[in-house]
């Protein structure tokens, strides 16, 4: 049994300023309709004994520790830069405003 009619898909994609041809009405009809089953049927398992979950495994923070560690030689890096001007990277100008 249908649950979305072709007529309520149309009335949302009018909301949502969306130009649906008649087949693609029809088409959008039964796969939304899908959808719809589908949460229902999710909703009909999810009990209050069942716990909420964002992810079906149990996720970690992978980052390393953020620990604080002496920086770069700046003369090293700047001797490995293409080109560099008073201690800083120089780039192509990009937005034709005067350095």
């Amino acid at each position: 049994m249908s649950t979305l009619s072709r007529d309520e898909v149309a009335r949302v994609a009018g909301l949502a300023r969306i130009d649906l041809t008649p087949t693609e009405l029809d088409r959008l009809a039964g796969e939304l309709d899908v959808i719809v089953e589908s949460v229902a049927r999710v909703s009909e398992i999810a009990t209050p004994d069942v716990p909420a979950t964002s992810h079906p495994l149990p996720l970690t923070n992978v980052f390393r520790p953020d620990v604080p560690v002496e920086p770069l030689d700046r003369a090293l890096v700047l001797a490995a830069a293409p080109e560099h001007i008073d201690g800083k990277f120089a780039v192509p100008q990009i937005l034709g405003e005067d350095a």
